[in-house]
């Protein structure tokens, strides 16, 4: 059944306290009357009974896991002055929310988890779970709390890194999220409904799952290859951990498929090796280094391989490649198929983006494809999306001032409405600016500059330092009015 995008649901948010009572036959059953014995009635034997229930051979022990992840899963609460504009888009703000304060005030409080990764206070968590927030308390499983900083965010993963000030704190090792199987146990663990530390069970019920939640916020290089399992998660688990028996980080558990808003059985976790290389990104070059490939990719099925003749339905064909790109470089050509990527077999692009995600420009990965029958292996050096090897060690603000003006990135109502998932905004432009003489009025989306896709506010600045002659910007206003702008460097 193919799931409507307004039932995949952040599963991060919300305030509510609830008391379980177990209710049997009308009345409630108190410990001592579960254990008390059953009294013989005349002519009839009873057995007091036995609540000892045997344990099969080779089943799972999670008790070692579970006692390993509790102490390095913490709560997050967030407080903003107004609520993100981003979750209008996926649900009811009412359900995921708990607003405090008198009435009339835009105070705002949510509540989250997050994974702590080393002694020395490094916490991830979702982006959803903190974009935006003013103020980030962080509560350890022994009560102690925390004011936190947020180091680093990337949308396009869904992924936050957050640090607190502390040391000798419990923290969970990372897994190996590439040699997870299907049918693996694995626990899920996080503060659903303020509950904390809270332990679920479940099994690995696919990979590499495109969902289609991350959405225009995320921009265009929007990378979603989930980790799908049935541990239940519910409000309050996003940012959480997945972890596998061994009590090894192989996930951050992000979203659940609902039509509630409540656990129906299905929850999607970011798979470690891509959290592990975001985190490493936003610690050594303060922003996620981005590597492509260079090609324009399409899944194999059975109408596609009818179409270009191909043997075997396997693999991710490329539809084309880009000009000067790595793939191209290397001797990569259209209508090749591409079957693994160092070692890793792909059949579906979320497996593709979810693998060359693990990678930096300038990385040299071995990419096998298939041509006309014959197996093929070629060295690639990825390239980040403007063509060029080198990372990138300037971190950008979220808002920068350049040429007179600052950018943020579009809210997603502004997106959504505009039918764009990526661009950003003048938000603030003086009046004797370049951009301001040019003709462009604050409020104005830059969707290209020299044809070059925009993407974030550190595109501006990538783009345009360094330039001299002729620059043409292209761009949209929040009306829908659609202008070109060009000036002289």
């Amino acid at each position: 059944m193919k799931m409507n995008r307004k039932n995949l649901m952040y599963v991060g948010f919300g305030s509510l306290l609830t008391l379980v009572i177990l209710v049997i036959g009308g009345s409630i059953q108190s410990e001592e009357d579960s254990v008390r014995s059953i009294q013989p009635k005349q002519n009839k034997i009873y057995q007091q009974t036995s609540y000892s229930t045997p344990v099969p051979q080779n089943a799972p022990n999670f008790i070692d896991a579970a006692e390993e992840s509790v102490h390095a899963v913490v709560h997050i609460k967030t407080e903003y002055e107004r609520k993100p504009n981003m979750y209008d888009y996926f649900y009811d703000f009412h359900d995921f929310f708990e607003r405090r304060g008198r009435q009339g005030s835009r105070a705002v409080v949510a509540t989250g988890s997050g994974v702590i990764i080393s002694e020395d206070g490094y916490i991830v968590t979702n982006n959803h779970v903190v974009e935006g927030a003013d103020n980030i308390s962080v509560t350890l499983n022994d009560k102690r709390t925390y004011e936190a900083k947020i180091v680093g965010t990337d949308p396009s993963t869904d992924l936050a890194l957050i640090k607190v000030e502390a040391n000798d704190l419990p923290y969970l090792v990372y897994g190996d999220s590439d040699k997870v199987k299907v049918g693996e146990w694995v626990l899920a663990v996080g503060n659903p409904f303020n509950l904390t530390s809270t332990v679920t069970a479940g099994i690995v019920s696919a990979k590499a799952r495109n969902i289609n939640i991350l959405g225009p916020a995320a921009g265009s290089s929007a990378i979603e290859s989930f980790i799908q399992t049935d541990a239940a998660v519910n409000k309050g688990n996003s940012g959480g951990a997945l972890v596998n028996t061994n009590g090894e980080l192989i996930g951050i558990n992000a979203a659940i498929a609902s039509g509630t808003g409540y656990y129906a059985g299905y929850s999607f976790a970011i798979p470690v090796n891509i959290v592990r290389k975001v985190v490493d990104d936003l610690l050594q070059y303060g922003r996620v280094q981005r590597a492509y490939i260079g090609v324009r990719i399409t899944e194999v099925n059975s109408q596609l391989a009818e179409e270009q003749g191909l043997d075997k339905i396997e693999g991710v064909y490329i539809a084309d490649v880009t000009e000067n790109g790595s793939a191209e470089a290397a001797g990569i050509e259209a209508g090749d198929i591409i079957l693994s990527i160092e070692g890793q077999d792909v059949n579906t692009v979320s497996e593709l983006l979810g693998e060359v995600g693990q990678y930096r420009p300038g990385d040299i990965v071995d990419v096998t494809v298939k041509r006309d029958g014959d197996i093929r292996t070629y060295s690639l050096t990825l390239t980040d999306k403007y063509g060029k090897e080198e990372i990138t060690r300037e971190a950008p603000s979220e808002v920068l001032s350049l040429f007179g003006a600052e950018f943020e990135t579009p809210d997603s109502e502004t997106m959504n409405k505009l039918g764009i998932d990526y661009g950003v905004q003048i938000t603030k432009l003086d009046r004797g600016s370049r951009l301001a003489q040019s003709g462009i009025e604050e409020g104005f989306i830059i969707t290209r500059i020299d044809k070059t896709l925009v993407d974030n506010p550190s595109d501006v600045r990538e783009i345009l330092e360094g330039k001299r002659g002729g620059v043409l910007i292209e761009g949209i206003y929040p009306n829908g009015t659609v202008a070109y702008y060009g000036f002289g460097l």
